[in-house]
């Protein structure tokens, strides 16, 4: 998939006319591209209507008008556009209670690495997890991690044949599989492959 360009943006005033309607098509797109791994851990994967909507929401939010400023959103968020052999996602840790959340996060360092993809056939795929910056510490782990899952061409291969996509937790504290990743959601995963 190729990175946003400023081209591709609208300007503010054409995102505040078309945001209610872009809005509506994103976050119908977004059910199809996440997972959830138990009650309180949730993959969701970006492609480059996800990072679009993020960009447009920061220039927004931010009242960025600017080239500089734009290219500076492109360049924070651009990376988080698969490239045609990986998947990139969002990891989130969700726990409504504050206290529950902060005892939760102490107990869960190094999760980020315990989270797997599995193409049937095929050993499990661990992110690399967090390339901007270490999201864990000594004393708990963040609740929002950024990976990238890079697949073989042979897993791509196989995806593309019909096999079946699981994914998991694999954490002393946090155990959670999927069996099989639901029909829309793989083959919305699948279309980010080259």
């Amino acid at each position: 998939m190729q990175h946003l360009s400023r081209t591709e943006l609208l300007s503010l005033e054409q995102y505040a006319e078309q945001r209610p309607a872009f809005r509506n098509q994103v976050m119908a797109h977004k059910k199809v591209r996440q997972v959830a791994l138990g009650d309180h851990a949730t993959l969701y994967f970006e492609d480059r209507m996800t990072i679009q909507y993020q960009i447009q929401e920061m220039l927004r939010v931010e009242r960025i008008f600017e080239a500089a400023g734009i290219e500076e959103e492109l360049a924070a968020y651009n990376p988080l556009i698969p490239d045609g052999s990986n998947w990139k996602a969002t990891f989130m840790l969700e726990y409504p209670e504050v206290e529950q959340r902060r005892e939760q996060l102490a107990q869960l360092q190094g999760i980020e690495q315990a989270i797997y993809i599995e193409v049937a056939g095929h050993g499990r795929v661990t992110p690399i997890a967090n390339e901007d910056l270490d999201r864990t510490t000594s004393e708990k782990t963040s609740s929002v991690h950024f990976m990238r899952f890079e697949l073989t061409a042979e897993m791509i291969a196989a995806l593309r044949a019909g096999a079946a996509l699981a994914m998991g937790i694999d954490h002393p504290n946090y155990q959670q599989r999927v069996d099989q990743v639901e029909a829309a959601v793989r083959d919305s995963l699948i279309a980010d492959l080259d």
